[in-house]
């Protein structure tokens, strides 16, 4: 019986899977010539340190990303991975929109229109 406790890497990468699927392992092998220890450091501290943590469920770190996403403006690429995250995680359709329309007051309406457009595209490529 193995009790060796996960690497970060190693609960990183289950997390990346359980919520991203193959698109958040494309964006790591996209990286693997390119930059590699910048995909090692997605795994290992933003889900190996952050997701991991206690508080706050999946569901709900979910929201907080795809909120902060739109927020920051131009990351159109990382929304489709967090937006499918978001629907792998158990969100719905609606309540990805309504997360963006939350922010019209905070954010304006660009930033909301950008991510309500890229939310369409995702959709569109999900089945209903």
């Amino acid at each position: 019986m193995n009790t060796t406790k996960p690497t970060r890497l190693e609960r990183g990468l289950a997390l990346l899977r359980q919520i991203d699927g193959s698109g958040g392992e494309a964006v790591l092998r996209d990286l693997e010539n390119l930059a590699p220890d910048l995909g090692r450091y997605i795994a290992e501290f933003a889900f190996g340190d952050i997701y991991a943590r206690e508080g706050l469920d999946l569901r709900e770190r979910e929201l907080v990303t795809l909120a902060s996403l739109l927020t920051a403006g131009g990351c159109e690429r990382q929304l489709v991975v967090h937006i499918r995250g978001a629907l792998n995680v158990g969100l719905t359709r609606e309540a990805i929109l309504e997360t963006f329309i939350q922010c019209i007051p905070y954010t304006g309406f660009p930033r909301v229109l950008n991510a309500v457009f890229t939310a369409r595209e995702v959709f569109g490529r999900e089945a209903p």
